[in-house]
């Protein structure tokens, strides 16, 4: 059986990383994926924003290496995440956790992006 997801997109923040308690490094951007087709209401082409959550050196590498705007591409898998509210309701949604990212926005597309 097959769990992967392929993605391309750019980022819609600077990418921030964060620390857990546990040492764990971690990071979640957010892209923004225009769809193929254009919408038949409206005739432009609609945007997708989807958060991935990335961890360790993948963080620490993305945080370094892209600021808002710029091209990524992630390979991810989609996991199952539960949460409750008050303590009652359970719900559950799909969460996109990166294994692999490429960089492929120009470096001199990200230097002036850091400039």
């Amino acid at each position: 059986m097959v769990n992967q997801v392929i993605l391309v997109g750019r980022l819609v923040y600077d990418p921030e990383l964060r620390e857990l308690k546990d040492g764990k490094k971690v990071t979640t951007i957010t892209m923004a994926l225009q769809r193929n087709f254009k919408s038949a209401e409206t005739g432009t082409y609609e945007t997708d924003f989807l958060k991935c959550t990335l961890w360790s050196g993948i963080a620490e590498n993305t945080v370094e290496h892209c600021k808002k705007g710029s091209t990524v591409g992630v390979k991810a898998r989609l996991a199952q995440r539960f949460y409750e509210i008050d303590s009652e309701k359970s719900f559950s949604y799909p969460e996109i956790i990166a294994e692999k990212i490429s960089f492929i926005s120009p470096k001199h597309a990200q230097k002036e992006a850091q400039a």
